[in-house]
């Protein structure tokens, strides 16, 4: 094979592999890219919207996150004891945090009423920037800033987050029920979150049962 071809094909390689890493950042935004890659030791993945869910025996200790909003608010996770919390991992220049925005948004203003919290975890952001995308999508819950990567640190030693967004449903007790890694579906985790809703709900009409059993 002369010269010629052969750089012919090394190029077409090239551009082979330039359009595939382009797909991969489509798909979802490494930890790498994130600002917390090299805390986390996480390479690029993409990530795929696959989800992971715990059954309530299989689930581990109470994760709490905690830090100051983009507002200057503390925040902490223990303010929503016995209630629902759904964390979502962006930054503003994540095509696919962007693109599953509006339906964060709906789950907040629609679950409200269930005890539903929702709170972002910004990993690259500084505070303009990130006001700036909460008004564009008028997000209605706070974020807070992690720019040195310790709050998904300390969430990837209970879950493994591959990838930005990603997205982590507690129960109420403030276990990990579910894993999103990557764009989420609204639909998608609308169902994890009447899922984990349902638990409790179970629960109370158990009690309820047993109570009316024994009065009996």
């Amino acid at each position: 094979m002369g010269r010629r071809n052969r750089g012919r094909l090394a190029r077409t390689a090239a551009v082979s592999s330039a359009l595939a890493a382009t797909v991969g950042l489509l798909a979802a935004c490494g930890a790498a890219e994130s600002g917390a890659g090299d805390v986390v030791g996480q390479g690029f993945v993409s990530g795929d919207g696959s989800v992971q869910q715990w059954e309530p025996d299989e689930r581990g200790d109470t994760v709490v996150v905690e830090g100051t909003s983009f507002e200057g608010d503390e925040v902490s996770t223990t303010d929503w004891s016995g209630d629902i919390v759904v964390l979502n991992t962006w930054y503003a220049g994540c095509a696919p945090c962007r693109a599953e925005a509006p339906d964060l948004v709906t789950l907040a203003e629609d679950r409200e009423a269930d005890g539903v919290h929702l709170l972002g975890i910004n990993t690259e952001d500084d505070a303009g920037t990130a006001l700036a995308f909460q008004r564009t999508f008028e997000v209605p819950y706070p974020s807070i800033e992690d720019r040195s990567g310790q709050v998904v640190a300390g969430l990837s030693g209970v879950v493994p987050l591959q990838a930005v967004p990603s997205t982590v449903v507690l129960d109420g007790e403030g276990r990990v029920a579910a894993r999103i890694v990557g764009q989420v579906a609204g639909s998608t985790l609308e169902g994890v979150v009447d899922d984990v809703l349902a638990e409790d709900g179970g629960d109370e009409a158990q009690a309820s049962s047993v109570t009316g059993s024994g009065s009996a």
